[in-house]
């Protein structure tokens, strides 16, 4: 009885992940999804941090506390490269908006019809 219930808990857990039954999902979309999860989990934390220096006083927690957001961040971008060679239209949309002067939003527009 002991291994049914560890079976199904770890169905019910690895579900949750999963907006589709994860067996009929391919390896590269179940990679795809922990990828994505990790991409929020980075942006999640590194708001924490951004949060927690804005009230934080000591120094010594502060410089910590940088030095760990900084660590996040730069989860966030390996996550998100990882995710960008993946999806050509992805990273052709964002080389035209990321790094580039003028307006975002009018960048972003056009960024999306150069990659239709």
């Amino acid at each position: 009885m002991k291994f049914v219930f560890a079976k199904l808990a770890d169905y019910v857990m690895g579900f949750q992940q999963y907006h589709e039954p994860a067996n009929e999902l391919s390896q590269e979309t179940r990679t795809f999804a922990r990828m994505i999860a990790s991409l929020i989990e980075e942006a999640d934390a590194i708001n924490w941090y951004e949060q927690r220096l804005s009230v934080e006083k000591d120094p010594d927690a502060r410089a910590i506390m940088a030095d760990a957001q900084g660590e996040e961040f730069k989860h966030f971008g390996m996550d998100l490269e990882f995710l960008l060679r993946r999806k050509s239209k992805w990273r052709g949309i964002l080389q035209e908006i990321l790094f580039q002067g003028g307006d975002i939003v009018k960048r972003g527009e056009q960024a999306e019809k150069d990659n239709e």
